[in-house]
């Protein structure tokens, strides 16, 4: 029996990797994450056609700018074994690799952003792990129903 399909939202810095880059790649490796929980949703949790928003964190707005799709499930993250990279890592080596990373592949930019500020209004993405106090994970899961919601918000712009 197939796997159900997940949601996530993937948190990226638009000067390091914007949408526009993966829109140009079409599909990438999502390398250097360093949380151990985030590092086990995209080593454990991630399946082929599982489906992202990507969301530029660290902007003015921060907020959801698209989708994207799980392309590759998990891998060893190879610049955790680069000393030249900024990812790196002595401590993971090739034989018991520590970090993992998922390919992504681009499915679509929204016309305008989806803003935190007004992710926040949205009474209909209550309980939304973004949207807890304190939440940081650059990986994290996301409802099918607050999925929906996002898309259908970006769909009206």
């Amino acid at each position: 029996m197939a796997a159900k399909k997940r949601y996530w939202l993937m948190k990226s810095e638009p000067h390091k990797y914007p949408i526009e880059q993966l829109k140009e790649d079409k599909t990438t490796h999502w390398d250097g994450v360093r949380n151990y929980q985030a590092r086990n949703f995209m080593r454990d949790d991630m399946k082929i056609g599982d489906e992202v928003l990507f969301y530029h964190s660290n902007a003015k707005p921060p907020g959801v700018v698209g989708v994207a799709k799980v392309h590759k499930e998990s891998y060893p993250d190879f610049t955790a074994f680069d000393p030249k990279d900024p990812h790196y890592d002595p401590k993971s080596k090739h034989e018991s690799p520590t970090w993992y990373m998922v390919d992504l592949k681009f499915v679509k930019q929204f016309k305008e952003i989806v803003s935190l500020p007004e992710l926040r209004e949205m009474k209909s993405l209550e309980g939304m792990e973004l949207l807890r106090k304190g939440s940081r994970l650059s990986v994290q899961p996301v409802e099918k129903k607050h999925f929906d919601v996002i898309v259908k918000r970006a769909a009206k712009q």
